[in-house]
C-alpha cells in the first residue's frame, strides 16, 4: 500500500499528508457513536492515515481525541505531531494544524419557537481572519484557510489577508470538478481540499451520483479498480488533497491504495467531459432575511 505522501503548504511551509480522514458521520450521537468513531480513527491510524478531518458540529472531537490517546499508549505513533488535524471553527482541541472557517456566515441557535434550529446572520470576516491570524501568530495553529470559499469569497480574504490562507477545504468530486476554482486557488498558493470527493453517498447531503456514473465505472472496470479508486486518483492527479469518509475497514485500506498507479491521458479527457453540477447545494444558507437570499448569491453563480 505504500506511505501517503506529504505536500508543502505555501504560506506557512508546513508538511500535511494528501489524503486524510474524515470524520462526519449520521450515526446519532451517544455511546454508539463515540465508540465507533474513536475505533475508526484507530482502524485508520493502523492502516496509515496521518491527516484527519474533524469539526465540534461532527461531535468527533472527543473521540478523536481519545483514539490518539490510545494509539499512542498502544504505540501505533510514536507523538502527536506524527498527525495532521484539520478542524473548522471553532476547534476544542488545545492545539490543531489547520483550522479552517466554513462559509461567510454566523449561526446562531434559536429556541424551539423559532420553527428551526439556527439563524443565520453575516459574519464580519475582517475580524474572524484579523483573529485567525492571531491563533497563528500565537502558535495556537500552524496553518489556517477556509471552506467553502467561492472565488470571489477567495479573492476578499486576499485583500484583507496579512497571512493569506493555505487551503480552501471545498466539494470536489469528478461531477463537480471546480476548475475555474481550482486554477484560481492554485495561482494565489492556496490548496484546495476535496470533501465529498466520492459524492457523499448515504449522507442526507449526498447522494449515489458520482458512484453511478456510467463513465467512471467503465473506467474504473478497464483498470480493474473500484469507482472509488478512480475518483480519488483523479483528483490526486489534479492536485487536490482529499478527505476520505468510511469507517469500513476494506474501503479505508481500498482508499489508500492510489498511489502506485495512474490515470491514462483518454481516461483523464473522459472524465474531463462528464456534465457538471453542483452536488451540495447548502440551502440551509439561504434565507430571506440572512446575508444569501438565494443560492446565486451564496455560490456567486458558481452552481
Amino acid at each position: 500500500m505504500g506511505s501517503i505522501p506529504d505536500c508543502v503548504l505555501r504560506w506557512s511551509g508546513q508538511r500535511m499528508p494528501v489524503v486524510g480522514f474524515g470524520t462526519a458521520s449520521e450515526i446519532v450521537e451517544g455511546s454508539d457513536f463515540f465508540t465507533v468513531t474513536k475505533q475508526a480513527v484507530l482502524q485508520a491510524i493502523k492502516l496509515g492515515y496521518r491527516h484527519f478531518d474533524t469539526a465540534s458540529l461532527y461531535g468527533s472531537e472527543q473521540p478523536l481525541g481519545e483514539a490518539i490517546v490510545e494509539a499512542l499508549s498502544l504505540g501505533l505513533i510514536k507523538s502527536r505531531n506524527e498527525l495532521f488535524i484539520t478542524s473548522k471553527l471553532w476547534c476544542t482541541q488545545a492545539y490543531g494544524d489547520l483550522v479552517l472557517p466554513a462559509l461567510k456566515t454566523s449561526l446562531q441557535k434559536e429556541g424551539v419557537s423559532g420553527g428551526k434550529e439556527y439563524d443565520i446572520f453575516p459574519m464580519d470576516f475582517s475580524s474572524v481572519w484579523a483573529a485567525m491570524e492571531d491563533c497563528q501568530r500565537l502558535g495556537l495553529t500552524k496553518s489556517i484557510g477556509l471552506s467553502n470559499f467561492t472565488c470571489k469569497k477567495v479573492a476578499d480574504v486576499l485583500s484583507i489577508a496579512k497571512i493569506p490562507p493555505v487551503v480552501n477545504q471545498v466539494e470536489l468530486n469528478p461531477l463537480w470538478q471546480q476548475k475555474k476554482l481550482k486554477d484560481f486557488c492554485h495561482g494565489n498558493g492556496i490548496l484546495l481540499q476535496a470533501y465529498s470527493p466520492l459524492g457523499a453517498v448515504g449522507t442526507k447531503w449526498g447522494s449515489n451520483r458520482v458512484m453511478e456514473c456510467e463513465v467512471l465505472k467503465e473506467i474504473a472496470k478497464v483498470k480493474g479498480k473500484t469507482v472509488a479508486q478512480v475518483c480519488l486518483r483523479w483528483a490526486y492527479e489534479e492536485g487536490v488533497i482529499l478527505i476520505v469518509k468510511s469507517f469500513n475497514a476494506e474501503r479505508m485500506k481500498q482508499n489508500l491504495e492510489i498511489m502506485d498507479w495512474s490515470l491514462s491521458e483518454d481516461e483523464l479527457k473522459m472524465i474531463q467531459h462528464i456534465p457538471q453540477s453542483r452536488g451540495i447545494q447548502a440551502e440551509a444558507f439561504v434565507s430571506e432575511n440572512g446575508p444569501f437570499k438565494t443560492l446565486e448569491e451564496l455560490w456567486d453563480g458558481e452552481i
